[in-house]
């Protein structure tokens, strides 16, 4: 049993990097985008002071002098950047760069950031680490530092009187993040995008069942049981330790305080919970479960697009290259929906 597999089971990400396929050369930069649409937005670099780590973004603007919505994007998991790439793939996908560009296309502002240990932000804090003479450990991270990141985005954008609206967008693990944050800020409306809809303790269950024995699956039950209880577990089978090293438990216990579909309940503004139907991360019935748990949801299945936003068959060769080709297009109807659904939260729909 490899690492990566325990990857996938902690972080809901495939990991393709060993996996011997050719980096996309990237021959479009702006995905459907033609050349007249990007120049109608612009970007600029923003930052977000907090009380232990600054944490890095870009702000990508309409061509607008008044005031537009702004809409708060949130990464997924793992060491996902601000524009939806990870270095454990072989190439760039642009995802969360490209729905960027299509919402400012449609008079849109967004902003999308690194989060910590990641990217900008985490080379930053790398650096702020090394002049201070500390030592950034995995043990000192939690789910709650995430979500606090997000709420102080959320806090920054809404004192900015560039902006009418604010709407808190999260992919996949950004989803839960984003569906607190919106929740404790007063963000005006929250999008999921392929977010789970049920607990990570539930999730991770699946997805080792069929690659442990009897035994260490028991052991993987008993292990997260005790976690979910807010305990560590000091002996941990080698074969299950990068799943659950010693190092990681603090953070899985704060992620395990959290069910998605309990949070998501408790939003009382608009909810658009969007997913495609060729998403080989993301299943159909978290979406269906989502907006089960809300009156106010929106359930949108785009036919055809995949868990990096790109229309693709459900073919495992077509969807691994797609994880790196930028000139992949997002989904058009994914941007269309989105734009249409914050801009009628702008005009109080």
């Amino acid at each position: 049993m490899t690492k990566y597999f325990f990857v996938t089971a902690i972080v809901m990400l495939i990991t393709l990097g060993d996996m011997a396929i050719a980096s996309a050369q990237p021959s479009v930069q702006n995905g459907f985008l033609n050349n007249r649409a990007t120049e109608t937005l612009s970007t600029e670099p923003i930052t977000l002071e907090t009380p232990t780590a600054t944490l890095y973004g870009t702000l990508t603007w309409p061509q607008s002098r008044s005031r537009v919505p702004v809409v708060l994007i949130i990464a997924g998991s793992g060491p996902t950047d601000r524009d939806g790439n990870s270095p454990l793939l072989k190439g760039s996908n642009n995802s969360l760069k490209l729905l960027a560009e299509g919402l400012a296309a449609h008079g849109i502002a967004s902003v999308r950031y690194d989060k910590r240990g990641i990217g900008e932000t985490g080379k930053a804090m790398q650096l702020a680490a090394e002049k201070t003479k500390r030592v950034l450990r995995e043990e000192d991270l939690s789910f709650e530092n995430f979500i606090d990141d997000a709420v102080w985005w959320c806090k920054q954008l809404r004192a900015d009187r560039r902006f009418s609206s604010l709407t808190v967008l999260g992919h996949s693990e950004g989803s839960l993040i984003g569906m607190v944050a919106a929740h404790r800020t007063g963000a005006q409306a929250f999008v999921s995008v392929a977010g789970a809809g049920r607990p990570v303790r539930q999730i991770i269950l699946e997805q080792v069942r069929a690659h442990l024995t009897a035994e260490l699956l028991k052991t993987t039950e008993n292990i997260l049981g005790k976690l979910a209880e807010g305990k560590t577990v000091e002996s941990v089978p080698a074969d299950l330790n990068f799943l659950f090293r010693p190092s990681v438990q603090p953070y899985l216990i704060s992620w395990l305080r959290y069910d998605p579909a309990k949070e998501i309940s408790e939003l009382r503004i608009p909810v658009l919970i969007v997913q495609g139907t060729t998403d080989i991360q993301a299943q159909l019935t978290d979406a269906r479960g989502l907006a089960e748990r809300n009156p106010k949801a929106t359930l949108l299945l785009i036919d055809g697009m995949n868990h990096v936003l790109k229309t693709v068959v459900n073919e495992m060769d077509k969807q691994i290259s797609s994880y790196s080709d930028p000139a992949l297009p997002v989904a058009p109807e994914l941007v269309s929906a989105i734009s249409k659904f914050v801009n009628r939260v702008r005009d109080g729909d």
